[in-house]
């Protein structure tokens, strides 16, 4: 099964009021298409989104599931603030990733097949993953504090050499969780 695509509409205000923006594809900058990037609610119809609080898909990352989001709070920001969007890109249901303590791959690893609110509790002996190889179809979100909590990154299938390569700052990373609600 393949979900690459999906529909996703942004709002100004609050409830879904105000001005809107429909979204069916990446979209690397907002006020390209004549919207601001303040954003107060949003409704996911389709797929599942990874959202950025800057253009060009840069800053802070935010992953929308299918549902009604109908303030800021609801996606875990702290402000009105979205500049761009691309859908996930899912393949189908098989999930599989290896996280390693160390850059390029080194040090202590773990594979993991399902979500885990406490990597700790998988083995890991310290809170830092470095780097990040994920397989099979599906993608995942990796979460700074335990039980899925913090600031979030997105990643599909391939390679992740360091957390600069998923924009993460430091690799203090406590949680992670499969992407499952796209429809």
């Amino acid at each position: 099964m393949s979900q690459c695509s999906g529909k996703i509409t942004f709002y100004e205000g609050k409830c879904f009021t105000g001005r809107k923006l429909e979204v069916r594809g990446d979209c690397d900058n907002f006020q390209d298409r004549g919207f601001m990037n303040r954003v107060n609610s949003i409704r996911v119809e389709s797929g599942a989104w990874i959202c950025f609080d800057h253009p060009d898909f840069k800053g802070q990352q935010y992953i929308l599931e299918h549902g009604e989001y109908p303030e800021f709070h609801r996606w875990n920001s702290h402000n009105d603030h979205m500049g761009s969007c691309k859908p996930v890109r899912m393949h189908g249901e098989h999930y599989r990733m290896e996280l390693f303590e160390g850059p390029n791959f080194s040090g202590q690893s773990v594979e993991v097949c399902d979500d885990c609110p406490f990597l700790q509790s998988r083995g890991l002996a310290k809170n830092c993953i470095n780097s990040v190889k994920v397989f099979g179809d599906g993608a995942w979100v990796m979460y700074e504090e335990p039980n899925f909590r913090g600031r979030m990154f997105v990643l599909e299938r391939g390679n992740y050499s360091s957390p600069n390569e998923w924009q993460a700052q430091n690799p203090n990373i406590q949680s992670i969780r499969r992407v499952v609600n796209y429809f």
